[in-house]
């Protein structure tokens, strides 16, 4: 049984609104009900989203055309900072 009602943010606005110190509320689940923010099989606790801090599409670091042996970068916030899209540049192949 999955925690159901928690509040992630108080707004649409507040989390994706351009306003990178929008605060995560509760916990985050994977699709077979992991809580990404404590399970060890999320080492990286990353949020990829290939986005600026206002929400924009940050088209040299988005990880689109991506392959396995390139060195190409992506935007990635870590979960654990509370900011969705505070964004740093992680390497595309991080797991």
């Amino acid at each position: 049984l999955f925690p159901q009602g928690q509040l992630l943010a108080k707004s649409w606005t507040s989390l994706f609104g351009g306003q990178s110190g929008a605060a995560l509320r509760g916990p985050i689940y994977s699709f077979n009900g992991r809580n990404v923010l404590t399970d060890p099989l999320w080492p990286q606790r990353l949020a990829w989203h290939g986005s600026t801090p206002r929400g924009g599409h940050a088209r040299r670091w988005d990880c689109q055309g991506w392959r396995s042996s390139g060195a190409a970068e992506g935007m990635a916030t870590a979960l654990g900072e509370g900011r969705l899209l505070a964004g740093h540049r992680h390497n595309c192949s991080t797991p």
